[in-house]
């Protein structure tokens, strides 16, 4: 692969950042701050590495105006570094580019009409039905269900799998493994024994939506399971049945959402949290990593439960009084009484 090098002045004009510095300094990559070397670019957003800064090697950095002046380097000043690395990140992205064709390994059901801009990996099937955008990738050994929907400009990665009647939005990537229209964990009990419910509804999916590579993404049992436009899903995240997912939420890994909970719009929830079944959440909540929500959250703003990590020794005498809370908290009650009286 050739690779690809870029002036600061063609990066400057790209980003509409200011640049103090060579505009004829070619970049070949990014790194960070501590390795990057003087034909690379790197960047400064988290205040937490401002430290690295005065003794990079870099050739050029992004900086916000508060941190220009301190940089010994070329810099590119933008409101948003963070944001200028995200889109420059694409330009040196090694990922071998689709070639539009079917693979002659791959099944094709003869329903299904496929445009020629379209890529089709080796062993993919592609059940009756189902319909493909224009520019989608499919990638190696995937399965598209029956009656599935593939928005333009789409990406599956090798060995995703789309259960019947899944409906994807455009510029949707799906990384490998993840399972999206699986059934939901629907059963009735009887007499001592689970009788399963069929599962009837379908999985939608808006425009922009990333899904994590082993993510299980339920159908629903009645209405659909829903993710908004621009839901950012990671790796090993549950969504269960009739779950829906506002606009540009983010859900970090192994989060499991439990059944009919409605999450609202903007979003974040954190790595490992749980999130109970048949819930309301309003827009704008942040729920921090290993966080329990068990109840509504009807006001925006963050939200924690749990302990974090302590010395072992505190963190046994601490549980032991937690133990004790509920017999503290009546001889309180009582002392309180005697006070008042």
């Amino acid at each position: 692969m050739t690779a690809r090098t870029f002036t600061l002045g063609e990066i400057a004009t790209e980003l509409g950042a200011e640049l103090r510095g060579d505009p004829d300094q070619v970049v070949t990559g990014l790194a960070t701050l501590q390795a990057a070397t003087a034909d690379q670019l790197s960047f400064l957003a988290n205040p937490g590495y401002a430290r690295y800064l005065e003794n990079t090697g870099a050739g050029a950095v992004l900086v916000t105006p508060a941190m220009a002046d301190k940089a010994p380097t070329n810099v590119l000043v933008l409101d948003d570094p963070y944001l200028g690395y995200a889109r420059v990140s694409h330009w040196f992205d090694e990922s071998q580019t689709a070639v539009p064709g079917v693979h002659s390994t791959a099944v094709v059901d003869s329903s299904v009409t496929l445009p020629d801009s379209v890529s089709i990996g080796p062993y993919a099937i592609i059940e009756a039905g189902s319909v493909i955008g224009e520019r989608v990738v499919i990638g190696a050994h995937c399965v598209i269900g029956a009656h599935c929907r593939i928005g333009d400009d789409s990406l599956l990665r090798p060995r995703v799998t789309l259960a019947h009647r899944v409906v994807m939005g455009k510029r949707c990537h799906i990384l490998s493994g993840a399972v999206i229209g699986s059934d939901g964990f629907g059963f009735a009990i009887h007499k001592g024994q689970w009788n399963r419910i069929a599962q009837l509804g379908g999985v939608v999916l808006g425009d922009d939506v990333e899904v994590g590579a082993n993510t299980a993404i339920d159908r629903g049992a009645l209405d659909d399971t829903v993710l908004g436009d621009g839901v950012k899903i990671d790796n090993l995240v549950q969504i269960a049945h009739n779950v829906q997912v506002g606009d540009h939420t983010a859900i970090a890994g192994k989060v499991g959402v439990a059944g009919s909970t409605r999450i609202g719009r903007h979003c974040m929830i954190g790595g490992a949290a749980g999130v109970s079944g048949h819930l309301n959440i309003t827009d704008g909540v942040q729920v921090t990593g290993m966080t329990m929500v068990t109840g509504d959250i009807n006001e925006p703003g963050v939200y924690s439960s749990g302990t974090g990590a302590m010395n072992n020794r505190d963190w046994r005498k601490s549980a032991a009084r937690f133990r004790q809370l509920d017999a503290m908290a009546r001889r309180l009650k009582e002392l309180e009484k005697k006070i008042e009286g």
